[in-house]
Order: C-alpha cells, then sequence, then structure tokens
C-alpha cells in the first residue's frame, strides 16, 4: 500500500514500549487459545476479551512481573507510521460515506499496545488478538498479532494485512454507531446458544464487508498484491481454518467470526460494491 508522506491520524495513541507491571497468568498459552477463539478480530464481543481473561485469570496462579521500557525498533516505528495513515484513511472514507448517507460519522481511536492493555471493555491481552471496544470506542492492537497471523496460521502477511484487520475493527465501530451491535446483543439474549453464534458470525461477516468498502474506495493507494494479502488474512481467521488447526476437526455449530470462504465472499463483495448499503449479512444467514 502506498502510504509514505500522506495524512497520518491524529486518533492513534502509541503505547508500545512504555513499561509498566502486570499480572502474567501461569498457563498463558491456554488463555491465549481460548480468548484467540472466541474474541479474534473484536466486535461487540470485544467485551468478552476483558471478561474471559478475568474469569480465566482468577482461576490461575499469577506472579507481579516488573516490565521495563524498551525501545522500539526502527521496523517497529515505521508499522506505527504505516497504521497512522491506515486509520486516517478510514476516517476519510467512512465520513465521507456516511455524510453521502445522511449519517455523521464519530472517529473511534485506535491503541497500540504490547502484551496487556485495559480498557473500558475490561483487561485485553495481546493473545486475545485485536479488538474493537464500543465502551470506549477505541480500537486496540498489538502489532506483534500480524507475525503470529502469519507464521502461526499460514496468512501470506503484508502491510495490507494489517490495513484489512484495522478496517475490519473500525467495521465494528460503524456497527456501534449505526446500532447493529446493541440489536445483535438483545437478540442474543432471547437466543440459544447456536442462534447467538449465528448472530455473532453474520456481526463479523459485515464488518469484513465494510473493510473491503474502505479498500474500493482506498484503490488509488493500493498496491497490485494488497487484496491478495487481505484475502490470505481473511482465510487464515476462518472459524474452520482456525479450529482445523487447533484441534484437528471444525464443529460449525460453535463458529462466531465465519467460514474462510464466508469471511473472503464478504470482504470482496465490500471490495466490488464499495456501497455500504450492500453488506446486510444478518438476512442472508436465515
Amino acid at each position: 500500500m502506498k502510504w509514505e508522506g500522506r495524512r497520518k491520524s491524529d486518533n492513534v495513541e502509541d503505547r508500545r514500549g512504555k513499561g509498566g507491571a502486570g499480572k502474567i497468568a501461569a498457563g498463558g498459552g491456554i488463555i491465549g487459545i481460548i480468548a484467540f477463539l472466541l474474541v479474534t478480530f473484536g466486535g461487540e464481543t470485544g467485551q468478552a476479551v476483558g471478561t474471559v481473561l478475568n474469569q480465566v485469570n482468577q482461576q490461575q496462579t499469577t506472579t507481579t512481573e516488573s516490565v521495563e521500557t524498551r525501545q522500539l525498533s526502527n521496523h517497529e516505528i515505521e508499522i506505527g507510521e504505516f497504521t497512522k495513515v491506515v486509520f486516517a484513511d478510514t476516517e476519510d472514507i467512512f465520513a465521507r460515506l456516511f455524510q453521502e448517507n445522511g449519517l455523521e460519522y464519530r472517529k473511534p481511536k485506535m491503541v497500540l499496545f504490547d502484551d496487556q492493555v485495559e480498557t473500558a471493555c475490561g483487561t485485553g491481552t495481546a493473545a486475545a488478538g485485536p479488538f474493537y471496544c464500543p465502551g470506549d470506542e477505541k480500537v486496540y492492537m498489538d502489532l506483534r498479532f500480524f507475525e503470529e497471523l502469519r507464521t502461526k496460521f499460514g496468512a501470506k502477511g503484508g502491510d495490507f494485512a494489517i490495513a484489512y484487520v484495522i478496517a475490519h475493527e473500525v467495521g465494528h465501530h460503524i456497527q456501534h454507531l449505526v446500532g447493529t451491535n446493541s440489536k445483535v446483543r438483545q437478540l442474543q439474549q432471547r437466543s440459544s446458544k447456536t442462534e447467538g453464534n449465528k448472530l455473532s458470525v453474520a456481526q463479523e461477516l459485515q464488518a469484513d464487508f465494510y473493510a473491503g468498502v474502505w479498500a474500493h474506495h482506498n484503490q488509488k493507494y493500493l498496491d497490485a498484491d494488497d487484496i491478495e494479502e487481505a484475502i490470505s488474512a481473511a482465510q487464515a481467521v476462518g472459524d474452520d481454518a482456525i479450529q482445523s488447526k487447533m484441534q484437528g476437526y471444525v464443529q460449525p455449530e460453535t463458529f462466531t467470526h465465519g467460514t474462510s470462504k464466508q469471511r473472503v465472499e464478504w470482504f470482496m463483495r465490500g471490495f466490488k460494491t464499495g456501497d455500504l448499503k450492500q453488506g446486510d449479512t444478518f438476512s442472508e444467514m436465515n
């Protein structure tokens, strides 16, 4: 993606390398797997990040570990600057699309962090992957997640994989602004677990669609292989792909984010149409 020399968002807070003290739970790998399967790529369910980790942490032996401030590498600094440009692009594009649809876009914020972070939705950790918290309208990202996405889950990598995830999380902010998240939560409260999972899948696929819409309107800055990088990332985080890697088999009734095929299809539908109104994933899930 062409990003050097372009506008950077003022709504990105970089907390990486700041140090501090935190509680490290014994058996963190297990916690990471649980959190990853439940809340990878966030959404209104991003609130579950804090809930899940806090509940499990209470049952684990913890030790307090002092974390010293560290200096960011040149690569980390560059990636941080890249995310600010991507976030600025989401601000510009979605503000314009909202205005065209008679709506007002309220800009979210993004926090870059290492290891764990306090949010209005509870304590989030790097193990949970990127997520959006509606309580404070912020996207939270530990950028080291993308190396794991490449090495552990087979994504191609590249800067546009990061851009896709940022746009996906901003898609959850859009759902928050237009009331989709609250409607889903209300429906889930009176639905069975299976039906609730289907609602979650529709919600996540719609965020993928919004990411595709953003990419459509940002094409002048895309490189030739950017969409391929986004597709590879979407395939890597499909429920079926994750479950196959983690447990060797899939359980469709437990899906909460959609299959690899569904995630790619909805991202590409958004990319091809560029129309926010074409993303009714909920009707098509029935």
